[in-house]
């Protein structure tokens, strides 16, 4: 065991090492979930653009959902002495040493998404998750009261391994639940934030619950999970789909009618805002420990205006 952990952390330093070219100009380190999906794509194309305009490189490490990848990642970075690095955390808890050690080596970390409780990280780029989670429990419990007569079953397709998106349920069950709306939680299957898994967690859900009236997605696989399950089950007709990030699947969905509303962020504006962050703070300057970046939900009123993305 100990030695595949010496192996490992061997083979991420080396792909580090060689990811990293000496340079003149500063070097950002952006360390993310995975490249699978969109959203952290986007984060990396907006960082990607951003550090080019600022006259910096930017290096990307792919934690591929390993949480203990990201904490090896950025003791590597720390150890070839980057200038700053921007944070998309798994474990928001256990990535807590690697940020302390890179405060101590005056290296300064920006956190993007994901918020880390009480980390020594410079500051926070990205939404109000509860906040958000609150917004689409709303909307979600009007939706029910004006279009379902009040009353609705819901079962919840989340990533249990992801803090931001466990505050994300939690709004929106707050919400709903202080609504008035008669609502039933059913089951919460965990997608793991990967979309093969996401897809198998949403069909037992629904096999499970065959009079489920509605389901909610927490992120952008677990929403491709439960809008494909949806598809391949035949039940357009007869569940309705809220989640977070969009898809091309997700935004067809809202065009039929049968996915009512997903919260869009903006990763590339997280990502943009996360290198001018570093930027300034490298040039002498402060920066707000939480730099807000809102949020909007889609619906068919306002879908046109994100099909751009996706084609």
């Amino acid at each position: 065991m100990r030695l595949s952990r010496i192996l490992a952390g061997c083979a991420i330093a080396s792909a580090l090492a060689a990811s990293l070219s000496p340079a003149s100009a500063e070097t950002f380190a952006l360390v993310n979930i995975n490249q699978q999906a969109l959203f952290f794509n986007q984060i990396n194309d907006g960082a990607t653009a951003a550090a080019k305009a600022a006259g910096v490189d930017l290096v990307i490490f792919n934690a591929n959902n390993v949480p203990a990848a990201q904490n090896d990642a950025i003791e590597t970075y720390i150890t070839q002495k980057v200038d700053g690095i921007i944070l998309v955390a798994i474990d928001v808890n256990g990535v807590k040493p690697a940020i302390t050690a890179a405060k101590a080596a005056g290296i300064p970390v920006i956190a993007i998404d994901a918020q880390i409780p009480d980390g020594d990280n410079v500051a926070f780029v990205g939404v109000d998750n509860t906040k958000a989670g609150e917004d689409i429990g709303k909307f979600y419990a009007d939706y029910v009261k004006a279009e379902m007569g009040g009353k609705a079953t819901v079962g919840i397709v989340g990533a249990l391994n992801s803090f931001i998106q466990n505050q994300r349920l939690d709004g929106f069950k707050t919400a709903v639940q202080a609504s008035g709306a008669d609502v039933t939680f059913l089951d919460t299957v965990d997608g793991q934030n990967v979309q093969d898994v996401a897809l198998s967690a949403a069909e037992n859900l629904m096999t499970a619950n065959p009079s489920m009236s509605t389901l909610y997605a927490t992120g952008e696989p677990a929403l491709i999970g439960a809008v494909s399950a949806v598809t391949a089950q035949g039940h357009t007709d007869s569940v309705k789909v809220f989640g977070w990030d969009l898809t091309k699947q997700a935004v067809q969905g809202i065009e039929e009618g049968w996915v009512v509303a997903v919260v869009q962020q903006d990763p590339a504006g997280e990502g943009k805002a996360a290198v001018e962050a570093l930027t300034t703070l490298k040039k002498g300057g402060s920066v707000e420990p939480i730099i807000n970046v809102p949020v909007t939900i889609v619906t068919k009123d306002n879908v046109a205006d994100f099909k751009a993305m996706f084609q």
